[in-house]
């Protein structure tokens, strides 16, 4: 029998000050190489926030707080 998957999932985080920030770009070496993606892992109840979860938490790239946005 096939194992129910349960109501907690993991979930990945992403700032949404620096998603947009193309890191395959060739202009500006040392920026490229001090900016990386950082993404925070979490868990959710699906029953209790069906939609997109959103948290406040800090980004090295901004080196302040931002909303970190669910991505899939």
């Amino acid at each position: 029998m096939a194992k129910n998957k349960g109501t907690r999932i993991i979930i990945t985080l992403r700032c949404t000050e620096c998603k947009n920030i193309d890191f395959r770009s060739k202009k500006n070496e040392r920026e490229k190489k001090k900016k990386k993606k950082i993404d925070y892992t979490t868990m959710k109840n699906r029953r209790n926030n069906p939609e997109r979860l959103e948290l406040k938490k800090f980004c090295p790239n901004c080196n302040s707080h931002t909303k970190q946005k669910e991505i899939k």
